[in-house]
């Protein structure tokens, strides 16, 4: 009896042990995966759409959105093709996306149109930019770098625009209500625009500078400007599907699991099975 009980013991030491060890195999990366998770469970609006319309599953793989109902989550790619969509976020403001499109949203407040165009409509108390390439149309002062004299939108009024790529990367931009400004990478205004302006940026601007000549300027990690980092980060959590997800359950599994059989092995001994 008592060798039974002593092998009992050290089969259930060998089990904590191993418990302990995933848990220390996870810690490294846990704590990310679980932060991407939760940003990626709360959806950032609802979609209602028409014709063919899908999203990116995982990498490569697309499936057809439902028309009536589809949520949109941060980093899933939306491609509407033959179709039309129409988004209601969170912050009253509305987008509408047209046929041909591509999209995803890297942050909860920036949409980044890949290719197709937008209608879009914000309301005056949100904060909503759109990236194209490596600019970024804003109706906000804070994200500015200008030291010019800038107009700042009326009170209490939305600001409604249009973006589109054309085919050959060249993007324009419309205000339709409301001032919006368009920042290069290094947050400087390259465009400013008052109610029914419009601008065409050429598709080498769009694009920016060449990761060569970023290369040739002795550019490092450590001097990027807070956009790019910021996208950097954004596009690392797109890639995220729901093989991750799983993964974040496993953890939270073996951390229960560990933190139960440590419990059990205190009370072990305190009260030993053998006397």
């Amino acid at each position: 009896m008592r060798r039974k009980n002593v092998k009992k013991r050290m089969v259930f030491k060998t089990f904590v042990y191993f418990l302990s060890i995933s848990f220390l195999l996870l810690t490294n990366g846990f704590p990310r995966i679980v932060a991407e998770a939760a940003e990626k469970s709360f959806p950032i609006g609802e979609m209602v759409s028409k014709g063919e319309v899908n999203f990116e599953a995982r990498e490569n793989v697309w499936r057809k959105v439902e028309p009536s109902h589809f949520p949109v989550f941060q980093g899933v790619k939306i491609k509407t093709e033959k179709g039309v969509a129409g988004i209601a976020l969170g912050n009253n403001s509305h987008i509408e996306v047209g046929q041909n499109s591509l999209f995803s949203f890297d942050q909860n407040d920036r949409l980044h149109l890949r290719q197709g165009g937008i209608n879009f409509r914000i309301s005056p108390n949100a904060e909503l930019n759109f990236k194209i390439g490596s600019l970024l149309v804003t109706k906000s002062r804070s994200l500015q770098a200008s030291k010019g004299p800038i107009v700042a939108s009326p009170k209490n009024e939305e600001t409604i625009g249009t973006i589109s790529i054309h085919s050959n990367g060249a993007a324009t931009v419309k205000s339709i209500r409301g001032p919006l400004f368009i920042l290069d990478q290094d947050r400087a205004v390259l465009a400013s625009l008052s109610s029914q302006d419009s601008v065409t940026i050429p598709s080498a601007t769009v694009k920016g500078p060449s990761k060569a000549l970023v290369a040739q300027a002795g550019e490092t990690a450590k001097g990027l400007p807070e956009a790019a980092k910021v996208s950097g980060a954004a596009t690392g959590m797109a890639g995220a599907g729901v093989e991750d997800l799983i993964w974040v359950w496993v953890g939270v599994a073996l951390t229960a699991g560990m933190s139960t059989g440590i419990i059990i092995e205190d009370q072990e001994k305190e009260h030993p099975l053998c006397p």
